[in-house]
């Protein structure tokens, strides 16, 4: 049976289209009939614009020989949410524009151990420098996303890369703080304790975080915080207790030790990968690395917190 409709005859009761795209076969006046109806839906777009997050491993803290070693610098720390920043006070960059069938490769990096540099992480061709090492007595803290605090009796730091984190502090009297993606690591004087540069906020998966924290120092009677952010505590000079590793997938520094088991440095916290779209596009055709996936407002949120991959 059919209805007469202006335009021209359709089934009583036609396929509808979907909200992705129209799907079966349609005659020009069903076509017709139904973009008046206002349920004939429009197009994917060509490209998704993707926002993303991606936080590099922490550089792991400083130690040897029992002297005042730095803090690991935060890892790279990289976004594209407006409203928001990268890190080393640059302005959130620009979305990343992907494209249906291809496939994106994710790496998380891993935090580096004491006296070693944090690995990077990439979205696509989004990538974040791992965080630098930090410093040993005199000698500075290593380079890398955020610089890692240099060891006593220098007055030289670990820088940072531009638009990812900061440099990490100077040692002189004590290990000095690593950067962090919002702040400098604290110098190593009289006058400071030390402390890690903190992070930035995001709120890319609906949930307000900080992340990139500097690794704290080294100091005497003190354990140096680490910054906001997942940084580790540094160690309380000389007898403990030791460093603190960064937290696990936000990038944190290490806190920097001084030699001895239990006073050895802390690692690097591994980093992590988010990104997000509106919801309205269709889901990823496939994903591998088991990321989490969630939605929060209009977006569609996929977070990893190890390598793998996503084809939208």
């Amino acid at each position: 049976m059919s209805n007469r409709y202006p335009g021209g005859f359709i089934t009583q009761n036609p396929t509808a289209p979907s909200n992705v795209a129209a799907r079966g076969i349609w005659t020009l006046d069903q076509a017709v009939q139904n973009i008046r109806a206002g349920t004939w839906p429009s197009p994917p777009p060509a490209q998704i614009s993707v926002e993303y997050l991606v936080v590099a491993g922490g550089g792991g803290g400083g130690t040897n020989n029992g002297n005042r070693s730095g803090g690991g610098g935060a890892g790279g720390y990289r976004s594209s949410v407006q409203g928001e920043s990268s890190g080393g006070g640059a302005s959130a960059e620009s979305v990343f524009l992907a494209s249906y069938g291809v496939t994106y490769t994710v790496t998380v990096g891993a935090g580096g151990v004491a006296n070693n540099n944090g690995s990077n992480s990439v979205f696509a061709t989004v990538t974040s420098t791992g965080g630098g090492k930090g410093g040993l007595q005199g000698t500075a803290g290593g380079s890398g996303g955020s610089g890692g605090g240099g060891g006593e009796n220098n007055t030289t730091f670990g820088a940072g890369t531009t638009g990812q984190g900061y440099r990490g502090g100077t040692g002189q009297n004590g290990g000095a703080g690593g950067g962090g993606a919002g702040a400098v690591g604290e110098d190593g004087t009289s006058t400071t304790t030390c402390k890690g540069g903190s992070g930035v906020q995001s709120s890319i998966n609906g949930t307000a975080t900080f992340r990139a924290g500097g690794g704290g120092g080294t100091y005497d009677s003190v354990a140096p915080a680490g910054g906001a952010g997942g940084g580790g505590a540094g160690a309380n000079y000389p007898s403990g207790p030791g460093g603190q590793s960064g937290t696990t997938n936000t990038g944190g520094g290490g806190g920097g030790g001084v030699a001895g088991s239990a006073s050895g440095a802390g690692s690097g916290g591994s980093g992590v990968v988010i990104i997000r779209y509106l919801s309205s596009l269709p889901a990823a055709t496939s994903t591998t690395g088991s990321p989490t996936v969630t939605t929060s407002g209009s977006y569609r949120i996929y977070t990893w917190t190890g390598s793998g991959s996503i084809t939208f």
